[in-house]
């Protein structure tokens, strides 16, 4: 009978334990957020993750959205991972998020030895937005759209020229799979960033490269540069005059530039991710984050944590298939 009470109680007491942290958790979760948030950037201040975070930071600390301050944290190095590293070892109680970058899908699929695993050790709050790419050219090449781009490279193997600001950056990639659509070979000239390489090709040091949105219109009002189109599958409204590669001349094309998006420690409460999905989803369908968000070159998208999800998934995916059929390898 004595076996029989203790084995009851033991039962009980288990039942009580598992019990305990989902009510805590809940309430937690129901009360978020009681106290100020940490966003970290993986990247120093003034660049476009960094803007991306602090516009978004100042309209999730509004009164009428979370009501607690979002404050910034710079941690750069390692291309974002030390930021990562940060996040992926917080506490997942809501209270340390990442504004996530696209190198983040680019960094596996290049067998960078991460101290986490992207998939595995974030939860995907919301996508932010993207700042597609220019593909541009110097205005001494005789070119206007991308078909006369391809003859014109398929005629001079090898020697045409384009900018990258490094191995596996979002311009090298871009430019590698052009090559391997297109079939023709454009060739790659490193830079220390990408200011310069779009420097380079108004100077007509280059002849070509991808640029970003921002740079892109700025040397496009000077009549530095002509565009010839634009990285994503479609039009930009940043940009609505540009066509697509994909509609251009190589359907299929599609990269989308660099990216932001909001993530937090695996294991943070489902509640809180939900909450602050929607609030971001609020923050930046506001008219005037939208534009303040296009000044920067910024095309803001919010989504779900789900589909942020799949669009991790499949960023990687898409990387490591370019990488593995291009043959780039990391130094």
């Amino acid at each position: 009978m004595r076996t029989l009470r203790l084995r009851v109680f033991q039962m009980f007491a288990a039942a009580i334990a598992a019990c305990v942290p989902w009510s805590v958790s809940d309430s937690l979760a129901q009360n978020y957020p009681v106290k100020e948030i940490r966003m970290i950037v993986g990247f120093s201040p003034g660049g476009g993750t960094d803007t991306a975070a602090r516009l978004l930071a100042k309209g999730l600390s509004a009164a009428e959205n979370l009501g607690q301050p979002v404050i910034i944290e710079n941690r750069p190095g390692a291309g974002g991972a030390i930021a990562g590293e940060l996040v992926a070892k917080a506490p997942a109680d809501g209270y340390t998020l990442l504004m996530m970058a696209s190198a983040a899908t680019i960094q596996p699929a290049l067998g960078a030895k991460l101290p986490y695993d992207v998939e595995r050790d974030f939860a995907p709050v919301s996508f932010v937005g993207k700042t597609p790419f220019v593909l541009a050219v110097h205005p001494s090449v005789p070119v206007r759209d991308v078909k006369q781009l391809i003859a014109l490279a398929r005629s001079r193997p090898g020697e045409l020229s384009y900018g990258t600001s490094g191995l596996g950056s979002p311009a090298h990639l871009m430019s590698e799979l052009f090559n391997s659509m297109a079939k023709v070979k454009i060739t790659a000239v490193p830079y220390k960033g990408s200011a310069q390489f779009a420097i380079a090709v108004a100077s007509g040091e280059i002849h070509m490269s991808f640029v970003s949105t921002p740079a892109a219109k700025a040397l496009l009002a000077g009549g530095k540069i002509r565009a010839l189109a634009v990285s994503t599958a479609k039009r930009s409204p940043l940009l609505p005059s540009i066509p697509s590669i994909d509609e251009s001349a190589l359907p299929g094309y599609d990269m989308l530039g660099s990216w932001f998006g909001v993530v937090a420690p695996a294991g943070v409460p489902k509640n809180i991710i939900t909450r602050l999905s929607t609030v971001i989803g609020k923050v930046l369908n506001a008219p005037q984050m939208k534009d303040a968000l296009n000044k920067q070159g910024i095309e803001p998208q919010p989504n779900t944590p789900e589909q942020f999800a799949a669009l991790i998934h499949n960023e990687i995916a898409l990387n490591t298939k370019l990488i593995q059929s291009t043959g780039i390898k990391a130094r």
